[in-house]
C-alpha cells in the first residue's frame, strides 16, 4: 500500500515499556527532544505569554488549547515522537483531550494537591479499571534534577486506586516519586495515577507543555469547537485528532470520511483482515486499538 494517501501509525509501546506502564503507570523518555526542539517550543510558550493579559512575569502562569496558539504547539497534536502510544490506546478513535503548558518560577504559587486526573465524583477508572480513558503527553523544557524545583510528583502504581488518605492535600506518601529529569525528556502517564506539585524554591524557572490524548467521546477539557479557519491550516490527521463536530453524537460515530486515521504498522491495511464481509463499510467496522489486542493475549 505504498501508493496510499493515509499514513502508517507511528510507533508506540514495546513490550517492556507496556510492561513498566502498566505497573508503574509512568514512562520516561530521556533526549527525546534536541536542543533545537526546545529552543523552538520555548520561543511559542514565550509568545503566548507575552500575548496573554494574565501573564505577570515572576507568577506561576498556565494556558491551555496552546495548539490554536502557535504554530509550533499545533505540530505536535499528531508527531511521530509520542502520538503512536496514544494511538496504541486509542486507536481510530484518537482525540486530542487538552494541550495546555505551565511556567513555575522561583517561589511562585505552589497548587496541584495530590489528586488524579479526569472526573472526580466518578473517575474514569470506575468505568475503564485496566485501560486508561486519558494519557498525558509531558514535555520537560527545563531541567528539574534536584527536590523543591516545582517538580511534578507521582505515585507509581496508583492508578489502579481510587481513594487515598493524601488526597486535596501536600503532604508526602510513602512510596512516592519526586520526579527529577533533565531537560528534552518525555514523559507518559496515565491519568489516574495520583500526582502533585513540588514547591519551587530553586532559581531555575520550570517549563513544560502536557498534551493529554483520549477517546472522542471523551468531553474535550479546552475547548467545545476549534476555530474553522484554523483547522484548515492543519493536515488531514491533525484535524481529525481535534474531532471539532457539530453534531454532538460525531463524536462517538465519527463521519466515514475520518477513517482510517492511520493504516496498521505491521500489516499496512485500513480494517482487521478476516472480520467483516466485504459490503460492511470502513467506518462501521471494529478495529481492536494494540492494547486491546495485548489484553486480550494475556488472557489466553
Amino acid at each position: 500500500m505504498t501508493d496510499s494517501p493515509y499514513r502508517i501509525a507511528p510507533p508506540g509501546f514495546t513490550d517492556e515499556q507496556w510492561e513498566t506502564f502498566e505497573r508503574d503507570g509512568i514512562l520516561f523518555f530521556e533526549d527525546a527532544l534536541d536542543a533545537a526542539t526546545i529552543d523552538e517550543l520555548s520561543a511559542a510558550m514565550d509568545r503566548v505569554c507575552q500575548a496573554s493579559e494574565k501573564y505577570q512575569e515572576g507568577q506561576t502562569f498556565g494556558s491551555e488549547n496552546l495548539v490554536e496558539r502557535d504554530p509550533a504547539f499545533a505540530a505536535l497534536i499528531d508527531h511521530p515522537r509520542h502520538v503512536g502510544y496514544a494511538y496504541d490506546l486509542f486507536g481510530e478513535l484518537l482525540k486530542l483531550h487538552q494541550s495546555q503548558f505551565f511556567i513555575r518560577p522561583p517561589g511562585g504559587e505552589r497548587y496541584n494537591i495530590w489528586h488524579p486526573d479526569g472526573a472526580r465524583a466518578v473517575p474514569y477508572g470506575t468505568f475503564s479499571p485496566n485501560l486508561p480513558l486519558q494519557i498525558k503527553i509531558g514535555f520537560w523544557l527545563t531541567d528539574v534534577l534536584e527536590e523543591k524545583m516545582g517538580n511534578l510528583v507521582v505515585l507509581p502504581g496508583s492508578h489502579r486506586e481510587q481513594y487515598v488518605d493524601q488526597y486535596d492535600s501536600h503532604e508526602p506518601i510513602d512510596g512516592e516519586q519526586i520526579v527529577c529529569v533533565r531537560k528534552g525528556t518525555m514523559t507518559l502517564m496515565h491519568s489516574s495515577i495520583w500526582h502533585r506539585v513540588e514547591p519551587n524554591e530553586s532559581d531555575v524557572v520550570r517549563k513544560n507543555i502536557f498534551y493529554a490524548y483520549c477517546p472522542a467521546w471523551v468531553t474535550a477539557a479546552d475547548r467545545v469547537l476549534s476555530n474553522p479557519e484554523w483547522l484548515e491550516t492543519l493536515n488531514r490527521e491533525q484535524r481529525i485528532i481535534m474531532r471539532s463536530y457539530t453534531h454532538a453524537y460525531a463524536n462517538a460515530k465519527p463521519p466515514a470520511s475520518e477513517f482510517p486515521l492511520f493504516l496498521d504498522r505491521e500489516t499496512g491495511l485500513d480494517h482487521d483482515p478476516d472480520t467483516y464481509r466485504e459490503d460492511v463499510q470502513l467506518h462501521r467496522r471494529k478495529r481492536m486499538t494494540w492494547a486491546e489486542r495485548k489484553h486480550a493475549l494475556a488472557a489466553t
